[in-house]
């Protein structure tokens, strides 16, 4: 008798491609990703970055099985990424996940990207009921749980924090290897804080919500202007957006923290392995007497395991599969849409 339910989850609704397999104990098995890198100046594009999924995908099935050591007929259930995302990867993602699952003759399970992102930090850390910083390229979010939803209590009102990070990496000019984030972390930490010039920049903070669009555009102008007078600051400019807009996420947090009464802090999505980001945020939690915590660059930043885990606690909580014809996959899926049965706290 097997002892333990097996998951085998597909993640590719942005430029990151990850397939993992994870048991029910929550033991990661195998976690394998691939990032479609695009050159300094540049983002990705919806169709490249599919096209890249579908390069690779067979590839990273195959090896995580090899590293898990599991043949197909010990995997109890797939699961993958139903959205929120580009529409082009998902897609691609998708039509892999349905097929194999019909191959396999095995159940499948669609996830919420976002869902997951709050599940894999929970195991991972050992969080109970924590207020949730859910930041990414596509998505930010301050979350908490309550009566089976994790209900969203402030957010962004046009584009990501991971968005306007991006952003700034293409103004400046910074190479997208591993990622513009953590390229702008680096560069903002090459000069020590007394030479650094801290730049007066937009700081929108509207009730629970924020706001990174002016400050893009406020950046991006002033960037050009330097840049034509050949004055430009790297350091300043990366320094400057970070501190600014890190700020506006630890207000919001810690709004949210006073409001539900709560003392723990978990950060998620890409954004969250910015050290800066911890940092600031941990100052936060500490003068609260809080707790605070954060996943590394291998289970913040998009990932199959993360969806594996989600697929295994909707498969345990009594979450019916999905017929094939219900596999589509959506960009636009809310975290509060999804009802959490596997916790009732």
């Amino acid at each position: 008798k097997k002892e333990s339910i097996i998951i085998l989850g597909i993640e590719g609704s942005a430029n990151k491609l990850g397939v993992g397999i994870v048991n029910e104990k929550g033991d990661i098995l195998a976690n394998v990703r691939h990032t479609y890198v695009t050159p300094p100046g540049t983002g990705f594009l919806p169709k490249d970055t599919a096209k890249h999924h579908q390069d690779h995908i067979l590839r990273l099935v195959k090896k995580a099985l090899d590293k898990s050591n599991l043949t197909p007929a010990q995997i109890d259930g797939i699961a993958y990424t139903k959205g929120p995302g580009m529409g082009a990867p998902l897609r691609s993602v998708a039509i892999v996940a349905r097929t194999i699952a019909q191959l396999w003759n095995k159940p499948i399970y669609g996830v919420n990207h976002c869902v997951a992102h709050i599940e894999m930090g929970r195991l991972i850390t050992g969080a109970k009921n924590p207020v949730v910083l859910y930041v990414s390229g596509g998505n930010t979010q301050v979350i908490s749980y309550s009566l089976q939803y994790y209900r969203i209590f402030g957010e962004t009102i046009d584009i990501a924090i991971g968005n306007c990070l991006d952003r700034l990496a293409r103004a400046l000019n910074i190479s997208n290897d591993p990622s513009p984030g953590y390229n702008i972390e680096q560069i903002a930490k090459r000069k020590p804080e007394s030479e650094l010039t801290l730049k007066e920049i937009p700081y929108v903070v509207k009730g629970m919500d924020v706001s990174f669009s002016g400050i893009l555009s406020y950046v991006e102008s002033g960037i050009k202007a330097e840049q034509e007078q050949s004055i430009l600051n790297q350091e300043d400019w990366c320094y400057s957006v970070q501190e600014t807009a890190f700020a506006m996420l630890v207000e919001i947090t810690e709004r949210a923290m006073a409001h539900c009464g709560q003392k723990e802090v978990l950060i998620v999505g890409g954004v969250a392995c910015n050290k800066r980001l911890q940092q600031m945020m941990g100052v936060m939690v500490k003068e609260r007497g809080g707790v605070l915590y954060a996943t590394d660059h291998r289970y913040c930043i998009d990932n199959g395991a993360m969806i594996a885990w989600t697929g295994v606690e909707m498969l345990r909580s009594g979450f019916k599969p999905e017929p094939i014809e219900d596999t589509w996959c959506t960009q636009r899926y809310r975290t509060d849409q999804v009802k959490v049965l596997w916790r009732n706290d």
